[in-house]
This record gives structure tokens, C-alpha cells and sequence, in this order.
């Protein structure tokens, strides 16, 4: 079932830049580092042309959308865009989609009710066009896992610790993908890992679909409080020397995933893309 390896990068669709040369060469590299697939964050256009340039500049890269936010998208589009990415790269391309949050429903004018329904809808009416093996959702809670083994290939959780891959695989069985992200920095000086960790975790905090999760986990509201707590750091990103970082990816693989999604956190804050740590992740894991 899963033929792109066991290692695939994650990035916000925002970090990547307009120049069509620069995109072509950070997949390019990325393909030539040895990593399997990439992942595209942040609610990707219907016309997935950014998904299209990574995947024309590559020839086995597996590239996907983590995740098309569905309050943000007409369906429609995005299911031709699809066809489109299908045609041209057969068996390259997964779709993913998800039903956001609160903030992206109302940023369009759209009150958060009955998401998964919104989901299940979206799924089987806009996208009844794509096939299930193409097609991924961003599950967290047993509900949507389970949609997403009904309707999808599969899940792509985000923002979860292993042991969240392993309730997941329970509700998934076997023969579904599992692919979770996670965030991974490089360096073993707590203090500032765990600085670089909060700045991306902020937005998060507030969150229900991911605060709710991990208080499964064991956080309290003093671990989401401020800035979030040295255990959130802990449960939410792998960072260390390249024992932590192995160990820390591993362990989604012993709790069931398929394939692991890997964020690389980068010291530098401003949007970019992090080729140094894909460099220094790839050192590490292959």
C-alpha cells in the first residue's frame, strides 16, 4: 500500500515562494535527499498549482494537500484540479482535506456547525469524483478516523503525539494509510528548542480540536496556559540530537503509521523554506 517510503516532509504552503525555479529545485532536492513525499500545509488554492510544480519537477516524489480546509474551498475547482494532477502524475497525488476550525469557517462567513457532517458531505457530493485511494482526511477524534476509513484512504493527523497513532490504527484496521505529522528540531539545547517550539505552537493553544486531544494525553489547562508548558513542548515536538530525533519518529512508527510527515522547525522565524534542516534530518534518518 504505501510504496513512498517512511519519510515525507511537511510545509505550510505560505513558505513556499513565488519563483517557480526556487520550488523546482527545493523538490528536486528534497527528492534527491531521499524523502518520499511532501505534504503541503495551510489550506492550499482549488487550482493546486503549487502541488502541479512540485510534483512536474520530481519523478517519484508523492506530493499531497495537509489538508485543503473545506470552509475555503468550492469543490468544484478542486476536484478538476485533481483530474488534472492525476492525469498528468498518475498515482503521485493525494488529496487531503479537512474541516478546519471555528476562525476558518467564520473568516468565510460560516458558523462551525456539525463540521464532520459539513465533512462527509463535502466528500460525497464535491469530491464523489475522486477515487477513495486518493483522497486522505485530516482526522483527530474516533469519528472522523472513522469517516476517514469509510470514505478515504486514510488519515493524516496533525499535531499528535504517538499514542494518538495507535487509537488511530485501532478505528483505521489495517489496510488504510496512517500518516501523522510531526514536528521535529534539530538541537540539544532545551531552552532553545523548546522557545522554537512555542512560537509554533501559539496559534494552536486556542484551538479546541487540538487542546480537547490533548488533554487525552494527560496536559491540564496549565500546560495550555500562556505559552503552553514544557510537557505540551515535549508531547507536540521531537527535537534533540539525532538519538532523540530517530527515536522520537520511531516511535509513531511502532504505534501503527505507515508514514511519518516530518515538520522541520527552523531557529529563523520568518516564513521559508528550511532546506538546512531537511539537510540535517536527512544526515540523521536515511
Amino acid at each position: 500500500m504505501n510504496d513512498f517510503g517512511q519519510y515525507g516532509i511537511w510545509v505550510p504552503g505560505r513558505f513556499w515562494p513565488d519563483d517557480a525555479n526556487v520550488v523546482a529545485a527545493a523538490a528536486h532536492e528534497l527528492e534527491e535527499l531521499g524523502y518520499g513525499s511532501v505534504w503541503i500545509g495551510g489550506s492550499p488554492p482549488d487550482d493546486l498549482s503549487l502541488p502541479e510544480a512540485i510534483l512536474a519537477a520530481t519523478s517519484t516524489l508523492v506530493v499531497g494537500t495537509s489538508i485543503v480546509d473545506i470552509w475555503h474551498s468550492d469543490g468544484d475547482e478542486l476536484a478538476a484540479s485533481h483530474f488534472r494532477l492525476s492525469s498528468l502524475f498518475p498515482g503521485r497525488f493525494y488529496l487531503g482535506v479537512g474541516s478546519g476550525h471555528a476562525p476558518t469557517a467564520a473568516s468565510v462567513g460560516e458558523a462551525y456547525v456539525k463540521p464532520l457532517t459539513r465533512l462527509k458531505s463535502f466528500l460525497t457530493d464535491k469530491l464523489e469524483r475522486v477515487p477513495h485511494e486518493e483522497r486522505l482526511i485530516a482526522a483527530l477524534g474516533p469519528k472522523t478516523l472513522e469517516a476517514a476509513r469509510d470514505l478515504t484512504a486514510g488519515a493524516l493527523p496533525y499535531l499528535m503525539p504517538p499514542a494518538h497513532a495507535a487509537e488511530a490504527r485501532a478505528i483505521l484496521g489495517p489496510d488504510r494509510l496512517l500518516i501523522p505529522e510531526q514536528k521535529v528540531f534539530v538541537g540539544t539545547d532545551p531552552a532553545q528548542a523548546r522557545a522554537v517550539a512555542r512560537r509554533v505552537l501559539k496559534p494552536y493553544l486556542t484551538l479546541p480540536n487540538y487542546t480537547n486531544q490533548w488533554r487525552r494525553f494527560g496536559l491540564t489547562d496549565d500546560d495550555l496556559a500562556h505559552d503552553g508548558s514544557d510537557a505540551l513542548v515535549d508531547l507536540t515536538v521531537t527535537w534533540g540530537g539525532p538519538d532523540a530525533i530517530r527515536t522520537g519518529i520511531r516511535t509513531h512508527f511502532d504505534a501503527g503509521a505507515d508514514h511519518v510527515a516530518i515538520q522541520a522547525l527552523s531557529a529563523d522565524a520568518s516564513p521559508h523554506l528550511p532546506r538546512d534542516e531537511w539537510r540535517r534530518i536527512a544526515e540523521i534518518l536515511f
